[in-house]
């Protein structure tokens, strides 16, 4: 019996250890809009825009989604007290968009003058809810699109 007792124990243990994958998965995983501790931006509706166009893949456009959510988090985290501060994570945001024209193009698609504009009005509303006045097309200075 206590062996039976030691061989369950040692089996619970190990089945409550996660496994290696679990941590990559966990770490891979997109980020969540009700994390964000800005409520205005917590019930912000990113991109309606793009999703209200059949033009825009909702996949991709859920993918633009996460980029901005991710923006808001890295503010709230490193809270940037500057302009310039703040440039330097958006202009990281713009460049994760940079990055999403080639799956737009190969889904028929592509990051145009109206996705351009309701990007550029959602960065814009991330700037305003974290109290700066920034220069939009500085926000967004180094997009391709």
């Amino acid at each position: 019996m206590k062996k039976y007792l030691m061989t369950l124990v040692t089996f619970a243990i190990i089945a409550c250890q996660p496994s290696p994958n679990t941590q990559e998965n966990n770490s891979m995983q997109e980020p969540v809009q009700t994390n964000i501790k800005n409520e205005t931006l917590r019930k912000h509706s990113f991109l309606q825009d793009m999703y209200a166009d059949d033009y825009f893949p909702d996949f991709l456009v859920d993918k633009g989604k996460a980029i901005l959510i991710q923006l808001c988090l890295e503010i709230e985290k490193a809270e940037p007290k500057t302009l310039d501060e703040l440039y330097t994570l958006t202009h990281t945001a713009t460049e994760k968009f940079n990055d999403l024209e080639d799956e737009f193009s190969e889904n028929g698609s592509e990051i145009e003058t109206a996705a351009r504009e309701n990007i550029a009005m959602d960065f814009e509303a991330i700037s305003n809810a974290y109290g700066f006045e920034a220069d939009v097309e500085e926000l967004i200075a180094p997009r391709n699109w």
